[in-house]
């Protein structure tokens, strides 16, 4: 491997840690604010999981590959906004689900025996986070880039 793909290799896996915590962090507190019920001790715990999750999401999935071949497969030309939008929801498809899914989980675990039914509490969650998720990572991808190629030594 040669110093521009270990560079790149870098680069994405930091990228990777920077997005699963930020959409952790944001996803696990806009759910908990949105629930009703926020505890300071519950939003810690989900925000842990589901950093977790996206971690391990970041790790296993080149998003970087995903998200430049998707762009290729509709000609999609690099820098427009319309491409950062796409990148976006392929990037959102992929980490929102299963941190919402997490979140929900042990909301759920929680509150089952008091009859609370599962599907009506995901469905509006899955939305909020799907929509919210979407614009943390439009905003936040391309501030994390220029933080982590203007010193890729961090």
């Amino acid at each position: 491997m040669d110093e521009k793909e270990r560079n790149m290799k870098k680069i994405g896996r930091k990228m990777s840690i920077c997005m699963a915590l930020t959409l952790s962090f944001f996803l696990s507190l806009i759910g908990m604010i949105s629930s009703g019920h926020f505890e300071p001790v519950g939003w810690i715990i989900n925000f842990a999981v589901s950093a977790v999750i996206s971690l391990i999401i970041g790790f296993l999935i080149p998003i970087k590959k995903v998200t430049d071949s998707a762009s290729a497969k509709f000609n999609l030309q690099p820098g427009r906004f319309s491409t950062r939008c796409f990148e976006s929801l392929i990037c959102d498809l992929i980490f929102t689900p299963f941190i919402t899914l997490c979140m929900i989980l042990l909301a759920y675990s929680r509150i089952a025996r008091t009859g609370a039914r599962f599907l009506p509490m995901f469905l509006p969650a899955l939305g909020i986070c799907m929509a919210a998720g979407f614009f943390l990572i439009l905003i936040f991808t391309p501030l994390f880039l220029r933080i982590i190629v203007g010193n890729p030594d961090r």
